[in-house]
Order: C-alpha cells, then sequence, then structure tokens
C-alpha cells in the first residue's frame, strides 16, 4: 500500500489573492522603466525602498492568510524558520563565484514539498537573511527577494507528486532548476540594466525608445554580459538536485509528515460530575 503525498501547506482563497498581489506589484516594479518616457528620471536605487515598504507587509499577509486559510500553523511557521536560516547559510559558500549559489537547489526542493505559498515566503525571507548575513544589502535586495520567492514558488507549482515520483521528480526538478536558473538570472537582469546607461549603442537601455528595440538590445545584453554566470547557477543547481534530491526529498516529506501540519484539531467535551458535597469530580479513563 502506497502512502499518499501530500502538501502539508495549502493555498486558500486569501493566500492566493496575496500572492497575486504581491506579483502584481513586483511585475509593475521591475517593468514600469519599459514604459517611462526619457525624461522620467529611472532609477531603481529611488523606487526600491518603496518597493522594500510594500514587500514586508505583503509578505506578512501571505503567513497571514495562509494561516487564515488553515494552510500554517506553528510548526509551519517553525519550519519556515530552519530552512530560511539553512539556505541563508548556504549562499555565502558559493561566495559569487562564477554563479555559483548552492541556496537555489534547497528552494527547488522545499517549494516542490511545502506547496507555491509556503515556498514564496521561503525564498522571500531566505534571501533577506542571506542578505544580512552576507553585507549584500542595497537597492537590489527587494528584487532579489521577489525573484527567489517566485523561483521557489514555481517549483511548487509543478506537477504534484501523487503523479510523478522517483527519477521521473528528481528529472523534472533538475529541470525546473536549470531553467528557473536562468530566469532568475534574467529577471534580475532587467533590475540593473535601466540604471546602466552608456554601456554601447546595442546594448544599453535607452528610456523612452519603443519596448521592442530596449527588449532587443536587452537580449544582447543578457547574452553579453550573465550567460556564464546564470550558467554556472543552473549548473549547480542541477548537480545538487540530482546528487541530493531523494534524499532531502524524503527528510522534508518525512519531517512534515510527523509535524502533521493539515492534522485537524479537536477537542473532547467531558461531563462533570459532582459528588454529594458539591465538589466537582472529573471522571478517570
Amino acid at each position: 500500500m502506497t502512502r499518499r503525498a501530500t502538501r502539508p501547506v495549502r493555498i486558500g482563497p486569501r493566500a492566493a489573492a496575496a500572492l497575486v498581489l504581491v506579483t502584481l506589484i513586483g511585475i509593475a516594479a521591475f517593468g514600469w522603466p519599459l514604459l517611462a518616457d526619457g525624461q522620467s528620471g529611472l532609477a531603481h536605487s529611488q523606487d526600491a525602498p518603496w518597493l522594500f515598504a510594500a514587500l514586508l507587509p505583503l509578505l506578512v499577509a501571505v503567513v497571514v492568510a495562509t494561516i487564515a486559510d488553515n494552510g500554517m500553523d506553528a510548526k509551519a511557521v517553525a519550519m519556515l524558520g530552519v530552512l530560511a536560516a539553512v539556505g541563508a547559510a548556504l549562499r555565502p559558500l558559493g561566495a559569487g563565484t562564477a554563479g555559483l549559489e548552492p541556496m537555489f537547489f534547497l528552494m527547488v526542493l522545499s517549494g516542490r514539498v511545502l506547496g507555491p505559498g509556503f515556498g514564496f515566503v521561503l525564498g522571500s525571507v531566505t534571501m533577506f537573511a542571506s542578505a544580512l548575513l552576507t553585507g549584500g544589502v542595497g537597492p537590489w535586495m527587494p528584487f532579489q527577494m521577489l525573484a527567489l520567492g517566485w523561483f521557489a514558488l514555481g517549483a511548487g507549482l509543478l506537477p504534484g507528486p501523487e503523479r510523478i515520483r522517483g527519477r521521473a521528480e528528481l528529472a523534472m526538478l533538475a529541470a525546473y532548476g536549470f531553467l528557473g536558473s536562468f530566469a532568475y538570472g534574467t529577471v534580475m537582469n532587467l533590475q540593473g540594466w535601466v540604471m546602466l546607461q552608456g554601456m554601447g549603442q546595442g546594448v544599453s537601455f535607452h528610456p523612452g525608445d519603443p519596448v521592442a528595440a530596449n527588449l532587443a538590445r536587452f537580449a544582447a545584453y543578457c547574452l553579453a554580459t550573465s550567460l556564464g554566470w546564470d550558467l554556472g547557477r543552473a549548473a549547480l543547481t542541477v548537480v545538487l538536485t540530482l546528487a541530493l534530491g531523494a534524499t532531502l526529498l524524503k527528510a522534508l516529506r518525512r519531517a512534515t509528515r510527523k509535524a502533521a501540519f493539515d492534522a485537524p484539531v479537536s477537542f473532547e467535551s467531558q461531563r462533570v460530575r459532582t459528588d454529594a458535597e458539591g465538589d466537582i469530580r472529573v471522571p478517570r479513563r
């Protein structure tokens, strides 16, 4: 008899609405310079504090909405803290060399086991904690929090473990980690590219130009500057997922089964009796 695989941290309607809202705000934050005119004074360093100020309460809203939808309890919050601490500790191991960031494979596996809502919060909190740990606090940090949150969320949206298990599941997660690593790098390039002007006619951002023309320059910029870094991140994520994925998936699933996040809580009522003198007597079992 096979044990049914479940995702203990479910997304209810309120949590889904909060995730949609934070995603729309993130898309607007990344993409608004492409639609602005040439006199807008483009600089993500100016809008980053506002994005960070909006992102933190929205992350809290996702957690609160998930709790309200009976998808997260104190045990899930504790696991969130543990995994975020582990992810933050993994990031300095690569030291940013050639894009090697070992925490990405942990985000893939955690999002897979614990679901998209948990994954989004985990990715954002992990990036925040790692930035504090490594001193990487700057105008890019809220954008990194969003991008890694989306990365972990996507892993939670893959076909369910009740449909794909074993080697096929690892292959799927490795493929997602490979493509998602490039997607993360591309999204983060968009944040930095609009602030770098005068690099060359073929790769520089031109405020006020048609979106299609700027996107063509952006593609050339990605190929010229970050392809090697993204490839290193993607390759390491694939290797770690295939090498350690089976063991870590079992450990995460065992931990979530023992924690029983989705177990209903019930209270049994006891009949209160009184003795001849009117004192309360509790029945023994």
